[in-house]
């Protein structure tokens, strides 16, 4: 019998696009069903039939089909959408970058977002609003973080900008400075702010869905789906990329204009998430990676693999920290910060390894 050869690249991107669609699946119906109070996948399956106008003949109570449908289910979803953004924005960011480092946070938008809810929160708090002041805090806080978090990476972009061209490694430096003075600034805010403000602080600097409903949803949609779509049309252009900028230009492809589009799909997607979920570390950074490790160089498999693995990464860290301490919620933030690192250190000595 004539002996099979190598899997053909095409072959293997649809054998990993596969299993990412299955483990997506997989992981959504485990959000739907698990956490401090389990609900069984049948059943869970019996409501989303439901929705369809469709009858499985599996019966289910009230309390199932509201919590599936109006807490875990807008929650899932949100974290899909944070997840596939936060990735495919990591990815996008190391290919222009040509830099394994890159990640969204580095441009400033996370940081500015953070000092923006914080801001709102101390102030809308300090009026002493009562009853109403929940209520206001729900789109104040968003609002305001999405604005100083594009104000922010606005500022990085200018000061990386001169004479019309856009320099990556004044970029890169920029944010980093910027990022520290943020930090500086928050820390002075956060030693202002009383106990109760502080606990709510919490919430931006360490990550959570806590906040996902079908409202917050619905706004954040549109910017990730933009976001998304125009990421991954930059898949040629971002491995001409890869052989340097020179090489770019000789090859006609428009540097500045690249970069300024990049950029502002970059910042409208991620600002718009972190805006109802806070800071979540290392899914920018780990997913591209990772995938690279499976996927090779390429960007026309590496930004539609990064929507679903940076869906399922964040799934999955949502799944735990609902119900490892259940009925508790840790932040979102820490279980992808615990994970992150070890595998970033561990792929860090791997490729020391493989260089020595």
């Amino acid at each position: 019998m004539e002996k099979q050869g190598p899997m053909k690249p095409k072959g293997r991107y649809l054998l990993i696009f596969l299993i990412l669609s299955v483990g997506l699946f997989v992981l959504i119906l485990l959000s739907l069903a698990l956490g401090a109070e389990p609900i069984p996948v049948q059943h869970s399956l019996a409501i989303l039939a439901s929705v369809l106008g469709l009858d499985a003949g599996t019966a289910y109570s009230f309390n199932e089909a509201y919590t599936l449908l109006e807490i875990r289910l807008p929650r899932a979803l949100m974290a899909v959408l944070v997840g596939a953004t936060l990735a495919t924005a990591g990815t996008a960011l190391q290919g222009l970058f040509r830099n394994p480092l890159a990640e969204p946070a580095l441009i400033g938008i996370s940081g500015g977002a953070t000092l923006g809810a914080v801001l709102v929160i101390l102030v809308v708090e300090g009026l002493a609003l009562g009853a109403s002041t929940l209520s206001v805090l729900g789109w104040l806080v968003p609002l305001g973080a999405f604005g100083t978090g594009m104000a922010f990476s606005w500022i990085v972009y200018h000061l990386a900008t001169f004479r019309g061209r856009t320099s990556v490694i004044h970029l890169l430096l920029g944010g980093i400075a910027m990022n520290a003075l943020i930090g500086a600034t928050l820390g002075f805010l956060i030693f202002l702010a009383d106990d109760a403000q502080v606990r709510t602080i919490n919430f931006w600097t360490l990550g959570s869905l806590s906040a996902a409903s079908w409202r917050t949803v619905g706004v954040v949609s549109p910017f990730v789906l933009l976001g998304l779509l125009g990421l991954l049309s930059f898949a040629r252009v971002l491995n001409a990329l890869l052989l340097g900028e020179s090489e770019a230009v000789h090859l006609g492809i428009r540097l500045q204009r690249l970069k300024q589009r990049l950029f502002v799909l970059i910042a409208l997607s991620v600002g718009a998430t972190v805006a109802f979920t806070g800071i979540i570390s290392f899914v920018g950074l780990v997913v591209p990676q990772l995938l690279r490790l499976w996927l090779g160089p390429d960007h026309r498999g590496l930004l539609p693999g990064s929507i679903l693995l940076g869906a399922a990464l964040l799934l999955a860290a949502d799944l735990l920290a609902r119900t490892l301490l259940a009925p508790a919620e840790m932040p979102i933030g820490i279980i992808t910060a615990l994970v992150g690192a070890p595998f970033f250190i561990a792929l860090l000595l791997q490729s020391k390894k493989r260089q020595g």
